[in-house]
C-alpha cells in the first residue's frame, strides 16, 4: 500500500518551487506541464520535469507529472519525454473514453516507459462520468481516478458551494467505478487557500465519502489533509482490539465475536487490517 493522502501539484515551469517540494510532506507530488505552464514555457518546463522525476531526490515521496491534454500540441512529446523519465504515473487530463486510456498506454509503450510508469487519468467532464466505470476497468497501467473538480463544474455551468451538492453525482460515480474495478481514487482541489475551515470541511467530506486522499494546490493544505486522511490514534487501537479479538475466537473455536458489544466480522476484521496497513505505509514514508 502507498499512501495518498495528499497529492500536491507543483508548477513545473518553477525550479525553486521543484527544490522545495523535496522537503514537504506531501504523499505525493504531480509535477505540472499542463495549468501551471504557460504556452512558450512548455518545452524548458517539460526538460526541467522530467530531469526532476529521475532525479532521486525525493525520497519515497511517489512522483507524477501531468501532461498536456490529448488535443494539445504538446502533448505528443510530453508523453515521449515522461516515458523516458520513467516516473511513477504520467497524469492525462481529460480522459473521455476506453480510447483515450488506450492512446496513452500505446504511447508509453512506444516511447520505452517502464513498466513502474502508471497512467492516472483525470475525470472532468460529464462524459467521463458516466463512462467511468468502463475508463477505470480498461486497463491495468491504469491505477488511480483524479477528480477534476473544477472543470467538471465548469462542465455542468454549476456552482462551487460548501458541501458540493451539484458535483456528488459525478463524485459518487467515479468512486462506484474506482471501487468496483479495484483502483485509487483521489478528491479534487480546494481552491480557497486562505478558507482553512472549508478546506478541512471538504476533506472530511471527501474522506467519509471514500476518497484515498486529496489533490492540493498549496503546502499550506499539505498537513491537515495528511491528518484527516490518516488512520487516528482511536482508530488504530480500535482496529489492533478487533484482530486482536478474532484472532483468539478462531484458535478457540467460538463463532461469535464481539468488542465494546459490537459484533466483528470478516469485513470489520478485513477493514481493520487495511487501517494498519495504511498506518505502516504513511508511518514508513514519514521515516523516508
Amino acid at each position: 500500500m502507498r499512501p495518498r493522502r495528499s497529492v500536491l501539484y507543483m508548477p513545473g515551469a518553477n525550479e525553486r518551487a521543484l527544490e522545495k517540494a523535496k522537503g514537504l510532506t506531501a504523499d505525493a507530488l504531480i509535477l505540472d506541464l499542463e495549468d501551471a505552464v504557460a504556452p512558450d514555457a512548455k518545452a524548458e518546463a517539460r526538460d526541467r520535469v522530467c530531469a526532476a522525476a529521475s532525479s532521486g531526490e525525493y525520497g519515497m515521496r511517489e512522483i507524477a507529472i501531468r501532461a498536456n491534454g490529448l488535443d494539445t500540441q504538446w502533448h505528443a512529446d510530453d508523453v515521449a519525454a515522461i516515458a523516458q523519465a520513467g516516473p511513477d504515473a504520467i497524469v492525462i487530463p481529460k480522459i473521455n473514453s476506453v480510447k483515450d486510456v488506450r492512446a496513452i498506454e500505446a504511447a508509453l509503450e512506444s516511447g520505452g516507459a517502464p513498466e513502474r510508469t502508471k497512467i492516472w487519468a483525470m475525470v472532468e467532464t460529464p462524459i467521463a462520468m458516466l463512462h467511468a466505470e468502463e475508463i477505470a476497468g480498461c486497463s491495468e497501467r491504469l491505477t488511480v481516478l483524479v477528480m477534476g473538480t473544477n472543470d467538471l463544474a465548469k462542465e455542468l455551468h454549476a456552482q462551487h458551494i460548501p458541501g458540493r451538492q451539484p458535483l456528488l453525482t459525478g463524485l459518487g460515480l467515479c468512486l462506484l467505478a474506482a471501487r468496483a474495478t479495484g483502483k485509487v481514487i483521489l478528491d479534487g482541489v480546494y481552491n480557497a487557500i486562505g478558507d482553512e475551515e472549508g478546506f478541512l470541511a471538504e476533506c472530511r467530506q471527501g474522506k467519509v465519502m471514500g476518497f484515498d486522499g486529496k489533490t492540493l494546490i498549496h503546502p499550506s493544505q499539505l498537513d491537515p489533509c495528511n491528518e484527516v486522511f490518516a488512520p487516528s490514534e482511536d482508530e488504530v487501537a480500535s482496529a489492533r482490539e478487533i484482530i486482536t479479538a478474532f484472532e483468539e475466537a478462531e484458535r478457540e473455536g467460538r463463532g461469535v465475536v464481539t468488542v465494546n458489544g459490537r459484533m466483528i466480522e470478516n469485513l470489520h476484521v478485513d477493514q481493520a487490517r487495511q487501517t494498519l496497513a495504511q498506518a505502516e505505509a504513511i508511518a514508513a514514508l514519514q521515516q523516508s
